[in-house]
């Protein structure tokens, strides 16, 4: 996590998913989000800047972990660094090896992004999906904006216990974001490859009526539906050359 401080405030560079053993323990984490804008024209350059100091950052024996995802639909050209923490004292120390890479990123990295927005994360792993990332490399952000958080949480937690209990597991990561802009909570659900976003899978309010019956699935759904007043997704591919993964 230091690494991203590290960039951010020293050189200016940093679904949305775990890169440690966090997401199989029960233990809520932080993680950071940020969100970069390239430029138009500038990928490879941006791209190539970003390996650049990745190297950098190996020669000098730095330790932390995060992974790239770069996010196919919307405006622009927009590529997500997520790194975690266990609690904000980390935010504290220093990453001596990200700051000998301070050139690195002012000189290749910095002039090829357009825009930056950072978000503060914390995992919910009541409701989240048990087994970590293994060698899935796509994932299909749900994002919501709502207007009551405790009847949001309530309905999602009996979404997921209707989930788990019939698959044995929750199919994504839930976070609650703590600081920025946008959604107030999203779902990260991974898939292991394009083809695997072709799978049929049962759907949600079909898998809760068949456990609690229609009736009460019709109630949870008109719940859901008043406390979201916008609902929205996107879909990430990770970027293994770009992150720092200890996968």
């Amino acid at each position: 996590m230091k690494i991203l401080k590290t960039i951010l405030f020293v050189a200016c560079f940093a679904l949305l998913l775990p890169t440690t053993t966090q997401a199989q323990e029960d233990e809520s984490f932080i993680m950071e989000l940020t969100e970069y804008t390239i430029k138009f024209g500038e990928n490879s350059k941006f791209t190539e800047g970003v390996k650049k100091w990745n190297k950098c950052y190996k020669d000098n024996e730095g330790t932390n972990t995060w992974n790239v995802w770069h996010r196919l639909q919307g405006k622009g050209n927009v590529y997500v660094l997520a790194s975690s923490l266990k609690n904000w004292a980390e935010m504290d120390e220093s990453d001596a090896a990200g700051k000998a890479c301070r050139s690195m990123a002012m000189e290749f990295i910095l002039p090829y992004i357009e825009s930056t927005e950072v978000n503060t994360t914390r995992s919910m792993p009541e409701f989240s999906r048990k087994e970590g990332l293994g060698d899935n490399t796509i994932v299909w952000v749900t994002n919501f904006d709502v207007n009551d958080g405790e009847l949001f949480r309530e309905a999602v937690k009996e979404m997921s216990s209707a989930i788990s209990k019939k698959e044995g597991d929750n199919r994504g990561y839930w976070y609650r974001v703590m600081g920025g802009e946008g959604a107030d909570y999203f779902v990260s659900t991974p898939f292991k490859d394009f083809a695997d976003l072709d799978t049929d899978r049962e759907g949600i309010w079909k898998l809760y009526e068949d456990a609690h019956g229609k009736a009460k699935a019709q109630d949870l759904k008109e719940k859901f539906k008043t406390v979201i007043d916008e609902q929205w997704s996107y879909t990430y591919t990770l970027e293994t050359d770009l992150s720092m993964s200890s996968k």
